[in-house]
């Protein structure tokens, strides 16, 4: 990967995690005051507020984990075991996003049961547990992307070892 491609996508990273730090402080915040306000019952901001928290969260450990595998990227060092750490930590992150993703859904039916009518459309229900298995499913990818980073660093090795 040549030197601008990954300076633009560091900028990237850097510029999403300014942004996602005023999502969870400044929009989680207003999010809670509203439904504070609008006579929301305390247990579902809190829960409301963990789970934009967490959500952020899971999506920040990847961007910093990306951004140390790019300083690796920028010394030739990606096929080394000191990648794998960095990988590891991003199939965490994804399959926790998915755990979050999910929660939103069980979320929504709650609120549904314990609400006259539909806060949300249980088909809408139904889509969120869908991105949540695509979300799963994505985890399960990198886990076979980092199978494959395992193979390259012990092929680089042994490369290494034979010059």
């Amino acid at each position: 990967m040549g030197a601008v491609p990954v300076q633009i996508l560091r900028v990237i990273l850097w510029v999403s995690l300014a942004g996602s730090l005023v999502v969870q402080i400044g929009w989680t915040a207003l999010l809670c005051t509203k439904m504070v306000r609008e006579g929301d019952a305390p247990v579902a901001v809190v829960v409301v507020a963990a789970l934009i928290v967490l959500g952020v969260l899971c999506l920040q450990v990847v961007a910093v984990s990306i951004l140390r595998l790019l300083a690796l990227v920028r010394r030739g060092r990606v096929f080394s075991p000191a990648a794998l750490p960095h990988v590891d930590r991003i199939i965490a992150a994804v399959a926790g996003e998915a755990v979050v993703v999910f929660s939103v859904a069980v979320l929504g039916a709650v609120v549904n049961r314990l609400t006259p009518g539909d806060e949300l459309a249980p088909g809408l229900i139904g889509m969120i547990c869908g991105v949540s298995l695509v979300v799963a499913g994505v985890a399960l990818v990198i886990h076979v992307q980092r199978q494959l980073l395992v193979q390259a660093t012990a092929m680089r090795a042994e490369l290494d070892a034979a010059a």
